[in-house]
């Protein structure tokens, strides 16, 4: 895929600085090849959907993983935690080394240290490939700080993306997370999963739907920029996922009844994807993927897809159009400029539905 595919023009008014009044008060185009995208309300999502859909969600928990402090000279730093270093999770006891992407006013060198006030510190253990950092963090303990999970709420931000350009808020500690997060792990939100309240799922299950659950935990490498003329040599950072067995059963006996697989986000699209690669069959299991869905691929598990309106350039793009169709994407994004739509994570949404789904 050429990058020419993945450019249009996003006038920065489009792009939604703070979530709706409600987490259910967005709109959602209602896109399908062949057919005018409709304008539709993410609330008539359960009707929009054929009987019996299977709504796979992404369960993975936005960590507070931006850290802001100084070097002992005083030079600000900025730290965004990835993830922990080994097979130990995020809150383990024991869990104190972190891959970590820094900014600072000069290169941080093994050895540098990081005040990170009021309860933290970070070592530099040493520098890997691709500008990652390898640290040691540790925390003070309090009355009201006893695990790193505390510390972490304490002297942590919401990692928002780039293009918000505002300091995170006590509100974005809630909207910035989807009503269904278990597992930390993320450093990004999985959006299209921002817009289901309690109440929309309770009516997609009244109305014969069915929901089931991945994990996959979004790294930083969904907000970079495709920089190579072909798509094919972009290099994609890794993420862990995990399908459960009973994820793995409630897609099958969909796929046997003729139902409808429907992945709320992107994220949800890599991870069964991912899991499906080795065989053609969906398996269940934990792994990382590197996966690039891109127009071409052959979609072996999803049939379609709730998201939001994703960058120019982004491998996000990419994967929408090989779903939908690179001139179906193209057209909707236009109309959806035109429209008035708000764009990206605290955007609107887009329901992608196969073509003999168009007309509901």
């Amino acid at each position: 895929m050429h990058l020419d595919h993945l450019h249009y023009v996003l006038p920065a008014e489009r792009i939604a600085q703070e979530p709706p009044a409600q987490r259910d008060a967005s709109k959602m185009m209602q896109v399908s090849s062949g057919t005018l995208p409709k304008n539709r309300h993410i609330t008539e999502l359960p009707e929009r959907l054929p009987s019996g859909t299977l709504l796979i969600v992404n369960d993975t928990r936005v960590v507070p993983a931006r850290l802001i402090g100084q070097k002992p000279s005083g030079g600000r730093v900025e730290l965004l935690l990835i993830e922990p270093v080994g097979s130990k999770g995020w809150f383990e006891a024991g869990s104190n080394r972190f891959l970590a992407m820094g900014r600072a006013n000069r290169p941080m060198l093994p050895g540098s240290e990081v005040e990170i006030p009021p309860c933290m510190h970070a070592k530099i253990v040493r520098r890997r490939e691709r500008g990652m950092l390898e640290i040691d963090l540790r925390f003070e303990a309090s009355h009201r700080i006893q695990t790193f999970e505390d510390a972490l709420i304490e002297c942590g931000e919401v990692p928002l993306p780039p293009y918000i350009r505002r300091k995170p808020s006590e509100t974005d500690r809630q909207r910035y997370q989807t009503v269904f997060s278990e597992k930390p792990g993320a450093v990004a939100a999985p959006t299209a999963g921002l817009h289901l309240t309690h109440a929309l799922i309770e009516k997609l299950r009244s109305q014969g739907h069915e929901l089931a659950q991945v994990t996959l935990h979004v790294g930083p490498g969904t907000f970079v920029p495709v920089k190579t003329k072909d798509l094919d040599d972009h290099i994609m950072h890794s993420e862990r996922y995990e399908v459960p067995q009973e994820t793995a059963e409630q897609i099958q006996r969909a796929k046997n009844e003729g139902r409808l697989v429907l992945a709320v986000g992107t994220t949800v699209v890599r991870a069964l994807e991912a899991a499906s690669m080795r065989t053609g069959q969906l398996e269940a299991g934990a792994g990382q993927t590197d996966l690039l869905i891109q127009p071409g691929h052959q979609f072996r598990t999803v049939d379609a897809l709730l998201t939001n309106f994703h960058l120019p350039g982004s491998t996000l793009l990419a994967l929408v159009m090989a779903l939908a169709g690179i001139e179906t994407i193209q057209e909707a994004y236009a109309l959806a400029i035109e429209r008035k739509y708000r764009f990206l994570s605290y955007g609107d949404a887009m329901l992608i539905l196969p073509r003999q789904e168009r007309e509901r």
